[in-house]
């Protein structure tokens, strides 16, 4: 593709949102269901194991596309995990494109960066935090009577 073109595609397309989830589901009237919404991670202790990690992400626009995901070590030096390249066309006006990870584990606590690539450019980037904050319980009043 010219170089003009590509950035006629790329106008075309618009990255709604993205979702981090546990898991996705295709439901009868192909609807999505997504469960273990989260925003970031939050554990007592690090390092954390997830089995199965979903990043969503909903377009709008036109076209067929390549779609890479792939998360970035809080150093932004190495990357954690890389999907592979899916293809994904927008026919009606929207498209999802799902990228499952599994067996990811966070080794550290920070700030990891999650890049979506379109046609192998870097398109968006979204921060998900990573943390190992132990939940304190309030301390417990005495109703004791002296």
């Amino acid at each position: 593709m010219e170089s003009g073109e590509q950035e006629k595609q790329e106008r075309k397309l618009e990255l709604v949102y993205t979702l981090f989830c546990d898991d996705v589901r295709l439901e009868v009237g192909n609807k999505l269901s997504y469960m273990g919404v989260f925003q970031n991670i939050v554990v007592p202790q690090l390092p954390v194991w997830l089995p199965k990690l979903a990043v969503v992400n909903h377009w709008r626009g036109e076209g067929a596309h390549l779609s890479e995901v792939r998360i970035l070590m809080p150093d932004r030096q190495q990357a954690l995990v890389v999907s592979q390249p899916a293809p994904f066309e927008i026919a009606h006006g929207s498209a999802d494109n799902i990228s499952f990870f599994v067996n990811v584990t966070f080794p550290v606590a920070g700030q990891y960066l999650v890049q979506t690539l379109i046609d192998s450019n870097l398109f968006e980037e979204r921060v998900l935090t990573v943390s190992d904050q132990q939940l304190i319980a309030p301390e417990e009043e005495s109703e004791a009577v002296n």
